[in-house]
Order: C-alpha cells, then sequence, then structure tokens
C-alpha cells in the first residue's frame, strides 16, 4: 500500500538536499518538513559538495538557472551518484529555452537519476526535442487526457526505459511509470495550477519518499503523487470565503503535515497499467 510509502518518510526523516527554484525555495522546505523530512537548501559550488555528502537525497530543480547553480548541479549530482544516494531531476521549462533543456539533458547524460518529474511538455521536449513548452507551464496540446491516455501511458514507459529510471509526468491526470508499469493518478485538483510551485513541493517530497524506500522507486514516486494530488484536495475542501491562492498554498502544506498513512490509502485515486 502506498501508505506504508509514507510511513516509512516519517520514521526515517531522510536529509534532503535541494538545488532548487528560488521562486519556490521556502516553499520546497516547508513541504518536506510536513513530510517528517528535512531539508537542507545550497547551490553554491564550493559548498554542495560537502552538503549532498551528509544527505540521502538530492533534488535539483532547473526552474531559475544560472552558471553557477548549474556547475553547482554537476558538482552535487556527480558527488550524490558516487555515494549511491537518491537523485530527482525535475526539469522546470525543459523546451522553453535551449539553456534549460541542455542543461536537463546534459544532467541526464551524466548521472543515473532515480526519478525524473515534470509536465508533459517538459518530458516530451527532453525526450524528442520539441519545443511546445508554454514558459514552464505545460502547453495545452501535451495534455495527458482520456482520449490520449493510451499513448501518454506507452510514452511515459518508453522514456523510463530510455533514461533508465522511474519518470513523473503530472497534470490533470498524473503518470508514473517505469518501463514495465504505470501508475494513472487522478488525485488533485484544477486550482492547484494557480499557485506556484506546487511541482517545485512534488518534486522535493519526492526525493524524501524516494530516500526513505530504498529499491521501491516506483511505489515510492506514486505515493509521493498522490500524496500531493489529495493534499491539494483536502486543502481545497477546507478553504473558506475570502481565502485565495496564498491561502490554499498554506492548507496544501498543512494538509500534507497532517496526512497518515491511512488518510493516503483511504484517498488516493489510482490504477496500474
Amino acid at each position: 500500500m502506498l501508505g506504508n510509502c509514507f510511513t516509512n518518510v516519517r520514521k526515517s526523516s531522510p536529509l534532503v538536499h535541494n538545488i532548487t527554484n528560488y521562486v519556490t525555495v521556502n516553499d520546497v522546505a516547508n513541504a518536506i518538513l510536513a513530510t517528517g523530512a528535512s531539508p537542507i537548501m545550497s547551490d553554491e559550488p564550493k559548498d554542495v559538495e560537502d552538503i549532498t555528502s551528509i544527505c540521502g537525497a538530492l533534488n535539483i530543480n532547473i526552474g531559475t538557472l544560472n552558471e553557477r547553480s548549474i556547475k553547482a548541479m554537476h558538482i552535487a549530482a556527480k558527488k550524490a551518484s558516487s555515494l549511491g544516494h537518491v537523485l530527482v531531476l525535475d526539469p522546470v521549462g525543459a523546451g522553453a529555452s535551449a539553456l534549460r533543456t541542455d542543461t536537463a539533458a546534459a544532467l541526464l547524460d551524466e548521472v543515473p537519476f532515480t526519478l525524473v518529474r515534470g509536465n508533459a511538455s517538459e518530458l516530451k521536449a527532453l525526450s524528442m526535442g520539441s519545443h511546445t513548452t508554454k514558459g514552464v507551464d505545460a502547453d495545452e496540446a501535451d495534455a495527458v487526457s482520456e482520449e490520449n491516455l493510451d499513448k501518454m501511458v506507452s510514452f511515459v514507459k518508453e522514456f523510463a526505459k530510455a533514461a533508465g529510471c522511474v519518470v513523473a509526468m503530472t497534470g490533470a491526470i498524473d503518470l508514473v511509470a517505469d518501463e514495465r508499469t504505470c501508475y494513472v493518478i487522478r488525485n488533485g485538483r484544477k486550482e492547484m495550477s494557480r499557485i506556484t510551485g506546487t511541482g517545485c513541493q512534488l518534486s522535493g517530497i519526492s526525493a524524501a519518499f524516494e530516500a526513505a524506500n530504498p529499491g521501491n522507486a516506483l511505489e515510492a514516486a506514486a505515493a509521493a503523487v498522490c500524496t500531493m494530488g489529495l493534499a491539494g484536495e483536502i486543502a481545497f475542501s477546507r478553504m473558506q470565503p475570502g481565502d485565495g491562492n496564498s491561502t490554499y498554498r498554506n492548507r496544501i502544506i498543512d494538509a500534507i503535515y497532517n496526512m497518515d498513512a491511512k488518510t493516503l490509502d483511504e484517498g488516493a485515486k489510482y490504477e496500474i497499467r
């Protein structure tokens, strides 16, 4: 059951090194804390090797790139890989610029990642060199729907095989797959797209779930995705008149904080293909 993955995060409280988006760094830290794990944020090239050495997972998010942070990503990724640590890549905006696409592709070529998490446009850009990303959001033409679900499940499995890791494609319908198996997840609320950083938060907590569930990368990723989506549902149900996206953001983090294995198992909406 996916709830066991959540329980393992609470029990082991893994330390997660994040080289992440400056826009969402505080929310990423708080979401990781809400799961029971612990975050460290560092993107200084002279610092990251030491920092990632004391952690169990490295979360790399390319949302706000610069030459210094790119250098830090490569240094930290090589160190984490040499230590056998969990590595998560969030290729934010891949396809929107050559720098973003090339940076993500170079990282994928350089080290073996445990999980790549992105929207449909970002993953297609990495897989096929397309450039349909609308900023950091998925292009509507790339969205997963009931009509193209079989095709997208096949795509995610093929991407996972080529990348040699678990792949999470998130959107209105979330797909989490390795080369053989795909979780089709229908948790979440459309209003989550009005908050900056829910994807970044998910990548952070995914790193914690992966670190706490060694040898179970696919189920751990599915549990993280269901946790985030279910938190969005619970948080929205608690919105009051006059509340907006700022309150919603905080309620999502609170919902993660108060979640447990039973709540996740009862609320997770998925099928396996």
